[in-house]
């Protein structure tokens, strides 16, 4: 049975700052989804949950890719999210939705969007991921280690199914169209890590099995760096990940969230923070972050989900969070200064370049340094 996976995120509004949606925003956004999307017909289930100040919507369908049904219904649910963080005096009330009107689908209109078409699985199982005050270049180096690394995936020596999987790798920084290479692991293995080295121009679009037409991973990977004319970032990516049997093993693709790396984000989007494993539903606090990510694991028949299973609710995790917090401590200790803050090139916020601008006009050069 062929099942499309959609998920769509957005920050339509948040109480008190950047901490989390309401209740009420929530309620809004589901009460939409569910009378017309499920009630009409046009999903088979879907499922509202929040990372940071971001609402999610987890969504299955017969439509496909970039349907357009299917993302007016996300859109418009996003909508009615928003009048209800304007009646509730939220903050960013819409801030997400960077388009005046829906036009077909909703990349490149603000919201974060990934999605896998499958032929489903007698046990398809699969991990929803999402992430906030963070790009999505924070995948980077997860899926690189869980789909090409044997320290991590043992499945790589182990399975016999296992033969390595197709990179598919977006220029973000490429403007004017969707600019892409496909590499294949392990023969390119240190091609790719060349490029994902760069969590800031090259980020994974999407992994398949390598040699055939079978989607493995999606993230929602956009070149977003100018909408409008004008840098504006990334800060709620999403991603989907398809597990066991052909692909790497839960566990395997969890592995390399033990680390905490060091991804861009935390306040305005404009800082460096290691990325933590945090429970569903969470919130964002000390300065703005630290970044987080959210794992929910779901099983699927017929396109119907189960109940999640919160793959960070977990003692283990409780001592990564602990380490990631003293990691955040530590950078956070070198402010403005060096790598704690993204190159200027990086920056999400304008106010930055416009300082620069006016401080340009009174450098001077020294006549006895000029050369004659």
């Amino acid at each position: 049975m062929k099942i499309t996976l959609s998920i769509i995120k957005a920050d339509i509004g948040s109480i008190g700052g950047h901490i989390k949606p309401s209740q009420k925003l929530k309620e809004a956004v589901n009460e939409h989804v569910k009378s017309k999307g499920l009630g009409k017909g046009l999903l088979k289930d879907f499922y509202i949950s929040s990372t940071g100040d971001d609402v999610a919507i987890l969504m299955s369908h017969q439509k496909g890719k970039l349907d357009s049904d299917i993302h007016k219904l996300a859109w418009d649910a996003f909508i009615k999210g928003t009048e209800v963080a304007k009646s509730q005096g939220l903050y960013g009330a819409g801030q997400d939705l960077l388009k005046d009107a829906f036009s077909g689908n909703v990349k490149g209109m603000g919201p974060a969007v990934a999605e896998i078409e499958l032929d489903e699985r007698p046990n398809e199982s699969f991990i929803f991921f999402a992430a906030d005050k963070t790009d999505p270049g924070a995948y980077n180096l997860p899926l690189y280690l869980a789909f090409t690394d044997p320290m991590h995936n043992a499945g790589l020596m182990l399975s016999p199914k296992m033969e390595g999987f197709k990179f598919i790798i977006m220029d973000v920084s490429h403007t004017e169209a969707d600019r892409v290479i496909e590499l294949n692991s392990p023969e390119e293995l240190y091609d790719i890590a060349a490029l994902l080295r760069d969590n800031q121009r090259f980020v994974v679009e999407s992994i398949w099995v390598k040699n055939e037409d079978e989607q493995a991973a999606a993230v929602s990977t956009t070149r977003l760096h100018n909408i409008a004319g004008k840098y504006t970032g990334k800060d709620d990516p999403v991603a989907l990940v398809r597990v066991q049997s052909d692909f790497p093993a839960t566990g395997e693709v969890l592995s390399p969230y033990s680390i905490g790396h060091f991804v861009a984000g935390f306040m305005r989007g404009s800082h460096t923070g290691p990325l933590m494993p945090s429970k569903a539903n969470s919130t964002i606090s000390f300065f703005d972050g630290p970044p987080v990510v959210t794992a929910q694991a779901f099983s699927m028949r017929e396109g119907k989900f189960t109940e999640p299973a919160d793959c960070f609710d977990h003692p283990f995790w409780e001592y990564i969070r602990d380490q990631v917090s003293h990691k955040a401590l530590e950078i956070r200790r070198q402010g403005f200064s060096g790598c704690a803050m993204l190159p200027y090139s990086e920056l999400e916020y304008g106010g930055i370049v416009e300082k620069m601008k006016k401080l340009d006009k009174r450098f001077k050069i020294k006549e006895e340094t000029v050369k004659v």
